[in-house]
């Protein structure tokens, strides 16, 4: 019982520091889904094939798939946290 209550405290603190991280980008996710297909994102597309960034600039928002990818991801993961926040199991101790 000791072990199962160490490991669920180490999950437990794992999962709350993991969320408050997930909060903090929440805005970031509403940004980047606007983005995605925008005259902004268009234009910007149309200067990275034009050659016109510079050569080591990271282009994972012009890649198509990656905020693609990110925002399926993070509707699944928002699908898992619903279902996972319905209750499951009694909080009270039983006797």
């Amino acid at each position: 019982m000791e072990r199962r209550l160490e490991c669920a405290l180490d999950a437990v603190r794992a999962l709350e520091a993991a969320l408050e991280k997930y909060e903090t980008v929440q805005g970031d996710i509403q940004v980047l889904d606007a983005y995605l297909g925008s005259d902004d994102w268009k234009a910007d597309f149309s200067v990275d094939e034009a050659g016109l960034l510079p050569a080591d600039l990271k282009r994972g928002v012009l890649s198509e798939d990656g905020i693609w990818n990110l925002l399926e991801e993070w509707r699944e993961l928002e699908e898992r946290i619903q279902t996972l926040s319905k209750p499951s199991f009694s909080t009270r101790p039983s006797k």
